[in-house]
């Protein structure tokens, strides 16, 4: 039996965010566990995942700890 991914995905509360839980939801993507990370402002919010409601974390650089893979987008504006 193939062991099935801890995911996280940084920015969770944004647009590009959202769009990777749909993506993720939609393409039945196999997981384990999933944690919702971003800022310390978003932190708190809660978002209904897969049918399970969970709380998005404070990103931070143990929060992918036992992560297998992270979905993020790094966006610069200038």
């Amino acid at each position: 039996m193939d062991k099935k991914p801890n995911i996280a995905v940084l920015g969770a509360s944004g647009a590009v965010g959202k769009e990777f839980i749909k993506l993720i939801k939609d393409r039945n993507f196999p997981f384990n566990k999933i944690k919702l990370l971003a800022s310390e402002k978003s932190a708190g919010t809660k978002m209904l995942v897969c049918g399970k409601v969970l709380t998005v974390e404070e990103a931070k650089p143990e929060s992918f700890d036992n992560i297998d893979i992270a979905f993020f987008c790094r966006w610069i504006y200038k």
